[in-house]
C-alpha cells in the first residue's frame, strides 16, 4: 500500500461508536434484552416497507434509494418480544436504567447533558426495524477525549434503540429477528478532529474502554459497532458503516484513503481524455449464440443483455482503488442494488465465456472506440436496464472524483456502496414518547477501568496480569459483585479470567453458563461444599447441562467435598500399591502420587488437603 502523506492529502476523519447497553428491559418496552434462536421463535408475519416525507415535505435520498429495491421483511417474533416490536403498541416511556447508564458515560467524557430530551423519528427503510424507523434521542453534547495526537472532540450522544437482527435472505426479501429489536443502545459521534489512522484507532479504544468502565454495556460480537467518516481534501465524505472490529479501523482508514486519493487521480484521467458516459442501449443480440454461462443463464429465461458506452474509459475500469477493487467493482455494486449479479467490461473481457468475436461486436453495436470502455448487465429485462442506469450514473460521477456516500466495511478492510448519505430529511419528532430532562446530579461517575487494575492489585493482592484480564475482561461486572458478597478475590479472578478461558479452549461450551451458574460454583467453593479442584468440572457439567442447578450437577458428578477420613483413605490406597516406590524413592515419590491421588479422587477434595495427608501417609513409611 502507498504510504500517504495525511496532512499534505488533508485527511479528516471522524467516529461514530454504537455500544449496546446492559439494561434489564429494552428502551421502550418492558421486555427482556435477551438474544434467543431463531428456531425458538412463537410466530411470524411479514411487511413492505416504503419511506415517509419529513415535516417539510421531503424525502430523503438514502430511503428513496433503499426502497427501489421491492423486498419483503419477515420478523420472527418470541415469547421474550411484544406488541411494540412488532409496531402493533405504542411506544413506552423511555427507560430509566438506560439513561442513567448514559449520563454515566456523558461524565467519563465530559459532557454536557441537554435540558430535555425529546425522541425523534429517524428514518430507516431496510427493514431493520418494523416502524419503518429508529427511535433516537440526543442526550448529551460537547464533550472530548485525548490521544497521543491531541485532543478528539465528542460531538453528541444519543440513545437508540437497536434494529432488528438479520436472519437470512429469502426468496421474496430479509428474514428479521425481534430479539434484538428495541435494545438500548448509545451512538457516539466525534467531532471531525482525527487526522490520522493511527489516531482513529486509538480514539475509537479510549471511546470503548470508557463505555466498558460503567460496567453496564453488552460484551462479545455485534454487541459494539464502529462506523467511521473519512474525507481528503479533494475527495468526499464518505460514512463507512459496521466497522465490526476495533483492530480494523486503522486499516479502513487507510483504504478509504487510497481509494479516494485514486479516484482523484482517475477524475483528473477522464478529464485529460474528455471522457464521457453514453446512453444504456439493448444489445441482447450480439450474445445471442453466446458460450458464456452467466449470459446464456440470463437469456434462457427471457432476460436482455443492457450495455453503457464509457467513452475515454479504456483501462480505467479495470483500474484498482483499494485492495482487490477496481473501479468496475464500484460500478457493479449500484449494478447490484437493483438485483443484478454485477457487471462484465471490456477492461476484462474477453473472459467468463465471452469470445473476442462478441467483444468487437459489442463495441461496434455501442459505437465504441479502442480508447472506451464498455460495460454490460445481463439479467431479467427490468433488472438489467436498471442495473445498467446504476451503473451509468456511478461512472458518471468518476468523471466528478469522489462522491459522497454511505459504504458498508468489509472483513478485509475494504468497503463496498451501500447507499447515499442521508440527509436531513430522514429526521422527524416521535410524538408517542413524552420528553424527559436527564438528570445528572444522582449519577455516581464511575471508575476506569485502568485505576481498577490499580485497586485489584492494592486492595486484593491480584498479580497486574490477573487484575489487567479481570478490570478489561467481560466478567468485570460479576466479579466486583462476588468479591463484595464474601467470595475470595483470587478464587473469583482465577475462575473467570483462567479457567473459563481454559474450558474454552478445550470447546467447552462456556457462553451457555449464566451468571448464576458461576456465582453458585463460587459460593459452593467459599462454603467449603466444593474443593478448589472440582471447579473445573463442574463448570463443565453446567455448560453441557445448563438446565441443572450447580448443586443438582456437583451430586450428580460426584463432586461435593469429601471429609478427612475419605481423602486419606483414597491415599492410603495409592500408597500401598505403589509401596514398593514409596520405599525406594521416600519423598521423592511425592510428585507423582500426588496427581494419582488427585486423579483417585476426582475433585472431592483440596490439594492441600491431599498434599498435607499423603505427606503423612510416605514419612509413615520412610
Amino acid at each position: 500500500m502507498t504510504d500517504y502523506d495525511y496532512e499534505a492529502l488533508g485527511l479528516v476523519a471522524g467516529l461514530e461508536i454504537h455500544q449496546q447497553l446492559d439494561t434489564a428491559t429494552k428502551l421502550f418496552c418492558q421486555c427482556p434484552t435477551a438474544l434467543r434462536e431463531p428456531e425458538e421463535s412463537t410466530r411470524s408475519f411479514t411487511r413492505y416497507l416504503h419511506p415517509t416525507r419529513s415535516e417539510l415535505g421531503e424525502l430523503d435520498d438514502a430511503a428513496v434509494e433503499e426502497s427501489k429495491v421491492e423486498r419483503e421483511f419477515e420478523y420472527l417474533a418470541y415469547d421474550t418480544t411484544c406488541l411494540v416490536e412488532e409496531d402493533d403498541e405504542p411506544p413506552h416511556e423511555l427507560d430509566e436504567e438506560a439513561l442513567e447508564t448514559t449520563l454515566e458515560v456523558a461524565q467519563l467524557m465530559d459532557m454536557k447533558p441537554v435540558d430535555q430530551a425529546h425522541v425523534m423519528r429517524k428514518i430507516v427503510v431496510d427493514g431493520s426495524n418494523t416502524t419503518g424507523f429508529q427511535r433516537s434521542s440526543l442526550i448529551a453534547t460537547d464533550g472530548e477525549i485525548e490521544t497521543s495526537e491531541g485532543t478528539v472532540g465528542i460531538e453528541d450522544m444519543l440513545l437508540e434503540e437497536e434494529s432488528a437482527q438479520r436472519v437470512a435472505e429469502t426468496d421474496d426479501g430479509v428474514r428479521y429477528s425481534l430479539d434484538r429489536l428495541g435494545i438500548p443502545l448509545v451512538e457516539i459521534g466525534t467531532r471531525p478532529d482525527i487526522s490520522s489512522p493511527e489516531q482513529a484507532l486509538e480514539a475509537a479504544e479510549r471511546i470503548g474502554m470508557l463505555l466498558r468502565s460503567t460496567g453496564k454495556v453488552k460484551r462479545g460480537l455485534g454487541t459494539i459497532r464502529q462506523d467511521v467518516n473519512v474525507s481528503i481534501a479533494e475527495g468526499a465524505r464518505v460514512e463507512i458503516k459496521g466497522v465490526q472490529s476495533l483492530d480494523d479501523i486503522d486499516d479502513i482508514v487507510r483504504n478509504e484513503v487510497a481509494r479516494q486519493a485514486e479516484l482523484v487521480e482517475i477524475r483528473d484521467e477522464l478529464a485529460d481524455r474528455d471522457a464521457s458516459v453514453g446512453d444504456g442501449r439493448d444489445v441482447t443480440e450480439v450474445f445471442e449464440d453466446t458460450d458464456s454461462g452467466v449470459i446464456a443463464g440470463a437469456l434462457n429465461t427471457g432476460g436482455s443483455v443492457t450495455a453503457v458506452p464509457l467513452y475515454g474509459f479504456d483501462g480505467i475500469v479495470g483500474r484498482e482503488i483499494a485492495p482487490d477493487r477496481r473501479l468496475g467493482t464500484e460500478l457493479s455494486d449500484h449494478a447490484k442494488r437493483h438485483g443484478a449479479g454485477g457487471i462484465f467490461h471490456t477492461d476484462e473481457l474477453p473472459a467468463y465465456g465471452v469470445t473476442e468475436d462478441e467483444v468487437t461486436a459489442l463495441r461496434e453495436a455501442v459505437g465504441a472506440g479502442p480508447e472506451d470502455a464498455v460495460a454490460i448487465v445481463a439479467a431479467e429485462t427490468d433488472v438489467a436496464e436498471a442495473a445498467i442506469e446504476a451503473a451509468a450514473e456511478r461512472a458518471e460521477t468518476a468523471l466528478e472524483g469522489v462522491p459522497e456516500e454511505t459504504r458498508g466495511a468489509n472483513d478485509d478492510g475494504t468497503t463496498r456502496y451501500l447507499r447515499p448519505l442521508p440527509g436531513a430529511a430522514r429526521m422527524y419528532p416521535e410524538t408517542d414518547v413524552p420528553p424527559v430532562e436527564p438528570d445528572p446530579s444522582d449519577v455516581p461517575e464511575p471508575e476506569l477501568l485502568t485505576e481498577k487494575v490499580d485497586r485489584y492489585q492494592e486492595e486484593f493482592d491480584l498479580g497486574e496480569g490477573l487484575a489487567e484480564q479481570v478490570a478489561f475482561g467481560e466478567y468485570m461486572p460479576l466479579f466486583e459483585a462476588v468479591v463484595a458478597d464474601g467470595i475470595d478475590p483470587t478464587l473469583a479472578a482465577t475462575t473467570l479470567e483462567s479457567t473459563l478461558t481454559e474450558l474454552r479452549r478445550d470447546d467447552v461450551p462456556v457462553e451457555k453458563l449464566t451468571r448464576d451458574h458461576l456465582e453458585d460454583v463460587l459460593r459452593m467453593v467459599e462454603d467449603g461444599d466444593l474443593p478448589n479442584e472440582g471447579v473445573p468440572d463442574l463448570l463443565e457439567a453446567l455448560a453441557e447441562d445448563p438446565d441443572r442447578t450447580a448443586a443438582a450437577a456437583a451430586d450428580d458428578a460426584g463432586l461435593g467435598g469429601a471429609d478427612e477420613a475419605e481423602v486419606r483413605e483414597a491415599i492410603v490406597e495409592v500408597v500401598d500399591r505403589n509401596g514398593d516406590q514409596v520405599e525406594e524413592e521416600g519423598m521423592q515419590a511425592f510428585s507423582g502420587l500426588m496427581g494419582e491421588c488427585m486423579g483417585a479422587l476426582r475433585g472431592k477434595a483440596d490439594g492441600d488437603l491431599v498434599s498435607e495427608l499423603l505427606r503423612e501417609e510416605i514419612q509413615k513409611r520412610t
